[in-house]
């Protein structure tokens, strides 16, 4: 039995006429009659009560007419499904958030579910670093994340760049500065996360100290759920923290914080898209497009606006 069969029977019985149903399909009349009768052997019944003057179904193709009707219906929409699937419009896709890179990501999001709406979006939080691990894994999809990227298994694009900034106490008499430079920070401890989460922007401040000549005071700290710690520690004036995108996520969590440009050579970093090397599902590679084209066209996507 092959699909046609069943389409060729769904005609007759709907037109209960095989010169109508000839017709209908643009084939002969003799032919649709050889392919009714090879479905009736195949199923071993008689589906039409054929006469001069009419033709009628039977009992039992009343029953087959209502099934093929059942399977026309659920092939016709798995072909649709597959036509979207291979223009990336259905599927699911799941995307690794680095720390303080939700809101531009948001706003690929918005903007992929007004081409793609019937694509699922999963996000979830991931450090950057372990996001190489998550691609290689197929735990995520697609990822936004700050280098390093492991190249063997991961391929990646740079979409914007990011200022560094100071993160410090509104009560630090640091706090009139617009910008700060890495001399005036100098004797206070410095923030940063463990290398093994966030290895980029840990690596890119230690190098920004060592071309300023000055041996930083590091106060390392693994991730914390809310960061309240850190807040704390830095609200009450006895360090200061230094990173990317994420230092805007401290400002938002307390009124005893502000942010502050550090002014330094080389103070930005680069934020890249990445997804498996060889990726070829299109719901993958459509959301990938969607932000090059959202965040890259953005002059100002990880420009610092502060208060």
């Amino acid at each position: 039995m092959e699909l046609r069969h069943l389409r060729y029977f769904i005609t007759v019985a709907e037109c209960l006429s095989f010169s109508r149903a000839a017709k209908q399909l643009h084939i002969a009349e003799p032919p649709l009659s050889r392919q009714i009768r090879q479905l009736e052997d195949e199923l071993g019944v008689q589906l039409f009560i054929r006469d001069r003057r009419r033709v009628q179904l039977t009992d039992v193709g009343s029953l087959v007419l209502k099934e093929a009707k059942s399977v026309s219906a659920q092939t016709a929409q798995l072909l649709d499904t597959v036509r979207l699937a291979k223009r990336g419009q259905v599927g699911h896709v799941r995307v690794g958030v680095g720390t303080g890179l939700g809101e531009k990501v948001h706003r690929v999001l918005v903007e992929h579910s007004k081409q793609f709406p019937s694509v699922e979006i999963e996000c979830q939080d991931v450090y950057s670093t372990l996001q190489n691990e998550a691609l290689r894994d197929h735990k995520i999809d697609v990822g936004f994340l700050r280098p390093w990227i492991d190249t063997t298994y991961v391929s990646s694009e740079p979409l914007f760049t990011e200022p560094f900034l100071v993160v410090l106490s509104k009560t630090s008499p640091l706090a009139k500065h617009k910008r700060l430079r890495l001399r005036d920070i100098a004797e206070i401890p410095v923030l940063l996360h463990v290398r093994d989460f966030s290895s980029a922007m840990h690596d890119k401040v230690v190098e920004l100290y060592r071309n300023a000549g000055i041996t930083p005071k590091i106060v390392e700290r693994p991730p914390d759920p809310f960061e309240e710690a850190r807040v704390i520690l830095i609200a009450s004036g006895k360090a200061v923290y230094i990173g990317a995108g994420t230092a805007e996520t401290y400002v938002s969590q307390s009124t005893g914080l502000i942010a502050r440009e550090l002014d330094e050579p080389g103070a930005a970093i680069e934020v890249h898209v990445a997804s498996r090397k060889g990726e070829r599902s299109p719901a993958v590679l459509a959301f990938v497009e969607s932000a090059r084209k959202v965040l890259r066209l953005s002059k100002h996507a990880g420009r610092f606006r502060p208060e």
